[in-house]
């Protein structure tokens, strides 16, 4: 009995080991296949091999898709005058449900990937002084005085295994800058904080002279 025991106890952890490492792997490898797809499915592309035979050739679409992103970028860049952009953009802003619409994605893109990141400065927030309980955030806006707020942060704050969150208006009083990596404090809401071990341990390697 305890040797059946003993060897069902060892099928299990190589199940969980096998887990551990084919769950990510796939998850990941889904995510981006979705991506390619969605992308794809803006531009099929399909090649004729013979008569009316077509083959569709996957990830194609997607190439060009971000392929006519680049040279966009390169263009308006390059060619087109910044005052011309502004005065499209001075129009757009004029109409309501477009400037709405188009502030929003433009403004929730450049908190990722502009020049003027936003999720750059993580916090630790005191949301209840008497029991000492903290949340992590990131510090969206420091200047709310177009709201008439003063001595207030805005502070966006994650969801665990979501891509939701919620925003905070927060007295400055309450807010302790945390010096580390927004990456990994990212990482770490993202992931409940089960990750931040990870992060840690690779901290470590990273600052040891010897490796």
């Amino acid at each position: 009995m305890e040797i059946k025991n003993s060897f069902i106890k060892r099928i299990l952890s190589y199940f969980i080991r096998g887990l551990v490492l084919v769950a990510p792997l796939y998850a990941t490898a889904l995510i981006i296949w979705t991506g390619i797809e969605f992308l794809d499915n803006i531009i099929p592309i399909h090649v004729p091999i013979s008569g009316n035979q077509m083959v569709y050739l996957p990830g194609l679409g997607g190439l060009i898709i971000v392929g006519g992103i680049i040279l966009l970028g390169f263009f308006f860049s390059t060619f087109v005058p910044q005052s011309f952009l502004k005065f499209t953009e001075s129009i757009m802003r004029r109409i309501p449900l477009v400037s709405l619409i188009y502030y929003s994605i433009k403004d929730l893109i450049l908190a990722f990937v502009g020049d003027k990141k936003k999720f750059n400065q993580p916090v630790l927030v005191t949301m209840y002084k008497d029991t000492g309980i903290k949340k992590i955030g990131f510090i969206t806006q420091t200047d709310l005085s177009h709201l008439n707020i003063h001595d207030h942060v805005a502070v966006y704050m994650p969801l665990s295994y979501s891509l939701s969150g919620e925003l905070f208006i927060v007295p400055v009083e309450n807010l302790t800058m945390l010096e580390t990596s927004s990456t990994d404090v990212m990482k770490m809401l993202i992931s409940g904080g089960v990750s931040v071990k990870i992060s840690k341990e690779e901290t470590h390697e990273d600052d040891d002279p010897s490796s």
